[in-house]
């Protein structure tokens, strides 16, 4: 059966890949909500991928509360950890990065992102394939939530700092073009003003091209709630917030204003907000894009030349190819 997507535009669609999540950090309830996380058969994966590129549409995300734990070993359900496997039966299995690529290889014309990537988990050997297809879009949301280890520790989210950095790096030495998104959480339990300021210096070392920015407040019945003190006064959390969104906003300009001067391939979703005569999509590296409609449709690719920017959309003009 396939699922419904309601409000779709016609052109994007999205594909659940896993369920559930076995990360079990302090702060989150998916764990308890939707169980332990299961993979799907990638044919089913591949057929959906197919069917919806065939009914019209030129971009799907794969879906999962982290999509690079993603394992097909011939059954849901059944998941060992890789380093756990045979060598027989490591050949016998469906990686992420596998995935993505018999994904790319559908037709040249569907463009593929993901979400959400993990930290502990996004490889190298994924990278170098994102960056070996074209429509695998320069795309990456890698959550950090903090940028001091021991607010990371207590949130048991499987990584320092320094190895953030280290995986930051690796995108941008094996995917230059890629742009990165990342959660931030202001004012985690026991957080002091030297961990905020080392948020802060981590969002200086990344440059987010965009950020989802959120106060910490407790969820009933994961083990923040249960065992660590949400100890942070509210007005303390708010103006640390508030820095962060500040810091972000000024990143989000300065990451566009690199774009102005520069022609992107972006894929038509619809019109501008403000106006039917102008249109609006997105490059590969997720930015939003609005250009004069002339003869252009929905659903088209447009080179389309950027000549000006705002903190959050790029102002263009199409070109011939």
């Amino acid at each position: 059966i396939s699922p419904v997507r309601l409000l779709s535009n016609g052109v994007t669609a999205f594909i659940s890949i896993t369920r559930g999540c076995d990360n079990m950090c302090t702060f989150c309830v998916v764990p308890f909500t939707r169980g332990r996380e299961r993979s799907r058969n990638p044919e089913s994966i591949l057929n959906e991928a197919k069917d919806l590129f065939e009914k019209g549409f030129r971009e799907v995300t794969l879906l999962g509360q982290n999509v690079d734990s993603y394992l097909w070993q011939g059954q849901e359900g059944l998941k060992k950890e890789y380093a756990a496997l045979t060598e027989e039966e490591k050949t016998q299995c469906v990686s992420f990065a596998q995935l993505m690529e018999k994904v790319a290889l559908i037709n040249p014309l569907l463009r593929v992102r993901f979400s959400t990537s993990h930290p502990k988990d996004i490889s190298d050997d994924f990278l170098r394939v994102m960056a070996k297809y074209d429509n695998i879009c320069d795309y990456i949301h890698l959550p950090f939530q903090s940028g001091n280890t021991r607010i990371l520790e207590l949130m048991n989210r499987g990584y320092t700092a320094e190895y953030y950095k280290d995986r930051i790096d690796a995108i941008k030495r094996i995917v230059p073009k890629a742009s990165i998104s990342s959660d931030i959480i202001a004012g985690f339990c026991s957080e002091t003003e030297e961990e905020h300021q080392d948020t802060l210096a981590m969002m200086e070392y990344v440059k987010f091209d965009f950020a989802y920015m959120f106060t910490y407040s407790e969820r009933p019945n994961t083990l923040a709630q249960r065992k660590l003190k949400d100890d942070v006064p509210e007005d303390i959390k708010k103006r640390r917030l508030a820095e962060i969104i500040e810091l972000k906003t000024k990143h989000s300009l300065e990451r566009n204003m690199t774009y102005v001067g520069n022609t992107f391939q972006v894929l038509v979703e619809g019109y501008s907000k403000k106006s039917k005569e102008e249109l609006q999509g997105r490059t590969s590296q997720n930015s939003v894009v609005v250009f004069p409609k002339e003869q252009f449709k929905i659903g088209d690719y447009v080179s389309v030349y950027v000549h000006n920017c705002t903190g959050g959309t790029l102002i263009g003009k199409a070109i011939k190819d």
